[in-house]
């Protein structure tokens, strides 16, 4: 397939600048023949008792950092990973870029020396004891590059799931932006229960596919695990019927990663899989996600799902509609239908 074949036309004030003022005040586009357009609050009214919601439990770290070389000039250090206590691997936004074995001086005084660069990356190592909490002192808050302001104090909260437990990732699994404690209550009430994946979500979410053919392109690596417990759940619900509904697409490339086998397996591992039209989905029955960016792999998944022609189709409801966009924007209920 062509990228071609996943690129539309946007109105810019459709992406969503700012959250709803509550989580479940979403709008939430029900994907069934016609369309249902619906508010977030009432997915309860399209999701069963015995079907299993899995989500993802990681925590997005403030992972956007402002600092200065030696000679002055500014820098912008966007950190992909943490790769343990000290380093991390991140790009780097500066007039000129920095040398291997230079320092550059972050906003409280600390220091990070440049030890590597590759493929775009630089692996910087920090002197600290505790690198998460100097990413608290200093550290923004990674908005995406389409949410055109300053990140702001209600974004520590909103910017983040109720149920974030396990940091690491740089942008936020947005389809579980949606649901507050109240809602995960309700649905448990009736007899809806869940279970977590994590994936730490990497900044190359954001990045566009470059290649004019989709199987040419290399799919950026992510850490994922899956539990013993979950896989015991997913198993449990569908012996009894029920269905597997992912809340994202990272819970969607934890699950089908992790039965790549043809078993769903226990894992903790990379990923670099990439799901786009002709995929087989071992695990996955239904699918929370937000509306994704033009040429994008995430809308390459979501095609892989539900068929290209029937995707285009719901995006192009969406745009007369006008649905909120991206990771502050509405949410969709898809059926796999391939």
């Amino acid at each position: 397939m062509l990228l071609s074949e996943f690129d539309f036309d946007l109105p810019k004030q459709l992406i969503a600048q700012n959250p709803p003022k509550n989580r479940t005040d979403s709008r939430l586009l029900v994907a069934n023949e016609p369309i249902i357009d619906a508010h977030f609050h009432q997915i309860l009214d399209f999701i069963k008792p015995k079907d299993l919601l899995v989500l993802n439990n990681t925590k997005v770290i403030p992972a956007r950092l402002f600092a200065h070389k030696t000679s002055g000039g500014k820098v912008e250090i966007m950190i992909e990973r943490l790769l343990n206590e000290k380093q991390v691997l991140a790009m780097m936004k500066a007039s000129r870029a920095p040398k291997i074995d230079s320092f550059v001086t972050l906003e409280n005084g600390d220091k990070a020396q440049v030890v590597n660069k590759e493929n775009g990356f630089y692996t910087l190592e920090f002197e600290t004891d505790s690198l998460l909490d100097l990413l608290d002192q200093v550290g923004h808050i990674p908005l995406p590059p389409y949410i055109e302001r300053s990140d702001e104090q209600a974004d520590l909260e909103r910017y983040q799931t109720v149920f974030a437990e396990r940091e690491g990732a740089v942008a936020a699994p947005t389809a579980g932006l949606h649901f507050d404690k109240a809602l995960l209550k309700r649905l448990k009430n009736r007899g809806i229960d869940h279970a977590f994946v994590t994936l730490h979500v990497g900044a190359g979410t954001f990045q566009p596919v470059k290649t004019d053919k989709i199987t040419e392109h290399k799919m950026h690596s992510e850490y994922y695990e899956i539990e013993q417990t979950t896989v015991d759940k997913i198993n449990q619900t569908k012996a009894n019927g029920g269905r597997i509904v992912a809340v994202g697409t990272t819970a969607v490339r934890s699950m089908e990663s992790a039965a790549r086998s043809g078993v769903l397996k226990a894992s903790k591992e990379e990923t670099d899989i990439f799901i786009y039209p002709g995929f087989k989905f071992q695990v996955v029955d239904m699918m929370i996600t937000n509306f994704h960016l033009p040429k994008s792999s995430l809308l390459m998944l979501v095609s892989a799902f539900i068929g290209q022609k029937r995707m285009m189709k719901i995006y192009q409801h969406a745009i007369e509609s006008e649905y909120r966009f991206f990771s502050y924007g509405d949410a969709m209920l898809l059926e796999k239908t391939i």
